[in-house]
């Protein structure tokens, strides 16, 4: 993709990804200062920590149906252009495109960071120092996890070979909706059965101090 902001400024390839950071980052503070505080004074009941979680969970599924939009959209700039042929050829189409998916990434990992503080309300006293390594643990597995469906998926199909103009990428992130949906609807099982044993007790004494 053209990554061209004017005449004298191209994007390095790698530093796409930090916009996911810097949206994390900055819809963290969004969050906590003015979106959970207007939460609480329209419901007077701040969100629950599931709640938070599975919001991000809706915000992944939506970048990936931009993802997948955006990338057939690029197909066709790449097929109109007759470049399926040619891996290194750039395709007239702004990289500014995929800024929407990554900053909703970014948003939705925001939402998941809810579960540092549940775990960390919910493990027992004696495990709240291993709680906060959770996220770390579970962002791993998921690598591993990734890279395994990625390898299935190219021994399955031809979406993703060498040169992506000849794939269809935009399949592999309907296929990611479809298992985001399918491990959304996991969680809200999950979510469903699950109870509280310490977080909803401070979040109660914290919303009875509020309304006095």
């Amino acid at each position: 993709m053209d990554r061209h902001l004017g005449p004298h400024f191209q994007i390095p390839a790698g530093s796409i990804l930090v916009l996911c950071m810097i949206s994390t980052s900055v819809f963290l503070a969004i969050i906590d200062h003015f979106l959970y505080p207007m939460w609480q004074k329209l419901t007077r009941r701040s969100p629950t920590y599931l709640q938070r979680i599975g919001l991000g969970h809706v915000l992944n599924i939506l970048s990936m149906a931009i993802s997948a939009l955006v990338e057939a959209k690029r197909l066709k700039i790449a097929q109109a252009h007759h470049l399926q042929g040619q891996p290194e050829a750039i395709v007239p189409m702004l990289a500014l495109w995929l800024f929407p998916q990554l900053v909703l990434v970014g948003i939705g990992e925001a939402f998941h960071l809810g579960q540092i503080a549940l775990y960390y309300q919910e493990f027992p006293m004696a495990l709240r120092s291993t709680s906060t390594a959770m996220i770390a643990m579970i962002i791993g597995i998921a690598y591993y996890l990734s890279t395994a469906l990625i390898d299935l998926v190219r021994r399955v199909t031809g979406w993703l070979p060498n040169n992506i103009n000849n794939g269809r990428l935009d399949n592999v992130y309907w296929l990611l909706v479809v298992v985001g949906v399918l491990n959304f609807g996991y969680y809200l099982v999950c979510a469903s059965l699950y109870r509280y044993q310490n977080a909803e007790k401070e979040e109660e004494g914290s919303n009875s101090g509020t309304n006095r």
